[in-house]
């Protein structure tokens, strides 16, 4: 695995990647033709999903050793980069959508990629509050929703853990760019829980670790009125935890725990690093140590604008068996 130098205020940080060679692309574009084109059945049934199962196996040798070693450890940033990747087949890329709700259903090249490739880190999940719970979904700007804390807005998206407010949030995140900002300015943000702690006092580990706040769920659940019982920010083992924050969502209970929330805001900015993702670029980030957000952009709504697609995974198939109705994909 190699490291790939990002942008970005921790410069010197370095991110696990792995750049994809020209045989590997196209050995990539090869496996999609298995997934894509007339008779396939649609993404979201079970048909196609596992017979992207069986193509994710196929994958080059080093790409699925590199997530493998990912799953296994997600290392100090707890991101993963790949580059290369191939998202179109053949047919020109169409216009960057611009509609509320924008998911894939119909197999694509980028489709069958991101989602062979998360398949490789876990089981492929999504929920029926969020986009009708469509597997694979388009992060695109949406005219009218530029001030929204969601994947629809463009100013600046707090960081967060995604959907932290469901017991059985996403292990990782994907995010393969189909479409990269015209502007330069709209930048992927990520920190990890394990570069910012050496930084908190022994105070704010103190109050994080313990259930003094409160989770909302984010817009892109349509308003749904769900906030889990207080819950700590760091949790697990002290000198390696897992973090469950959303600095957009997450409320403090008493002063004490805002004063840690906020010194712990200030660890995850200082050790921060913002990646320009361009077209083939996959990130993965590790729902458990690391949060997202991004910088904020001007979309121009021409067709041209910033265009990712997002599918989320989990490791442990059976822990989430009681919210998954008919032992399906998608979670309630």
């Amino acid at each position: 695995m190699t490291q790939i130098q990002m942008l970005g205020p921790a410069a010197s940080n370095t991110v696990a990647g792995y750049e994809l060679s020209e045989r590997e692309r196209e050995q990539l574009v090869a496996l999609t033709r298995r997934l894509t084109g007339p008779g396939h059945p649609l993404i979201d049934s079970s048909e196609w999903l596992g017979a992207a199962l069986a193509a994710s196996s196929l994958m080059p040798r080093t790409l699925l050793a590199t997530l493998r070693a990912f799953r296994h450890d997600p290392g100090r940033d707890g991101v993963l980069l790949l580059r290369n990747l191939p998202v179109v087949a053949g047919d020109p890329l169409p216009p960057t959508p611009s509609v509320p709700h924008s998911v894939e259903r119909v197999p694509t090249t980028a489709a069958s990629v991101i989602t062979s490739l998360m398949l490789q880190l876990g089981e492929v999940i999504s929920f029926r509050s969020e986009k009708n719970g469509a597997l694979v979904q388009n992060v695109v700007p949406v005219p009218g929703r530029e001030e929204s804390q969601s994947n629809a807005g463009s100013v600046l998206l707090e960081l967060h853990v995604e959907n932290a407010f469901h017991d059985n949030r996403p292990d990782y995140v994907g995010l393969l760019c189909i479409r990269e900002d015209p502007t330069g300015d709209a930048k992927l943000c990520t920190s990890s829980v394990r570069r910012a702690l050496p930084l908190l006092s022994e105070e704010a580990r103190r109050v994080l670790a313990e259930p003094r706040f409160l989770t909302e769920p984010p817009p892109s659940f349509g308003g749904l009125d769900s906030v889990r019982s207080a819950h700590p920010v760091l949790l697990g083992d002290p000198e390696d935890p897992n973090v469950l924050v959303d600095f957009a969502a997450t409320h403090p209970l008493d002063d004490p725990a805002k004063a840690a929330m906020a010194e712990l805001r200030d660890a995850f900015v200082e050790t921060m690093t913002a990646h320009r993702l361009r077209v083939g670029d996959f990130a993965v980030v590790d729902n458990r140590v690391a949060v997202h957000g991004r910088t904020s952009f001007v979309p121009r709504y021409d067709g041209a604008d910033r265009w990712l697609e997002r599918v989320y995974a989990h490791l442990d198939n059976r822990r989430s068996r009681v919210d998954r109705k008919g032992g399906g994909a998608v979670l309630d």
